[in-house]
């Protein structure tokens, strides 16, 4: 057998590799996606209709946490609270937004005092978010998502 002639089965031989090809399983992409899919980020932020104009990501998510935030402290600050003792506080509002765009209270963190200088604390915060605007849900690969925030709202009373 020439050289030539050798070398070249011994290529074709060894090349076979080469062409075959490897099956890919649909599972498969769907695990290394996920793996590299960030899940603490949305891709749009819940929102009000107020806040429907910004594009920036950023810009929204802060018209979101003021419209909410201005919402409550608006609705409180009609309240007639009388106090004992000066009370200042910030309290801490954690809430659920699901992906229908309903909001639901996680929990709600204040001081001993604040609960002892206003009991109804915890139905006035209820209640106040009651009053805010339709939210829209937060935007998350085409996918409405359930995001959760937690929002200051400062009472000071003197």
């Amino acid at each position: 057998m020439k050289p030539t002639t050798f070398l070249l089965l011994l290529l074709f031989v060894t090349s076979c590799d080469y062409f075959e090809k490897k099956k890919v399983y649909s599972e498969d992409l769907l695990e290394e996606e996920l793996q590299t899919f960030n899940w603490n980020e949305v891709d749009t932020y819940p929102t009000f209709s107020t806040c429907d104009s910004l594009t920036v990501k950023a810009d929204s998510k802060v018209c979101f946490q003021n419209t909410l935030v201005t919402s409550v402290n608006s609705y409180l600050s009609k309240q007639n609270l009388i106090v004992t003792n000066d009370v200042n506080d910030t309290i801490r509002l954690k809430i659920i937004i699901d992906k229908k765009g309903e909001l639901m209270v996680e929990s709600i963190l204040y001081k001993p005092e604040t609960k002892y200088e206003i009991p109804e604390i915890d139905s006035l915060l209820l209640q106040s978010l009651k009053t805010i605007p339709k939210i829209y849900p937060a935007i998350k690969r085409g996918q409405q998502v359930t995001t959760a925030f937690e929002f200051p709202i400062v009472v000071k009373i003197d």
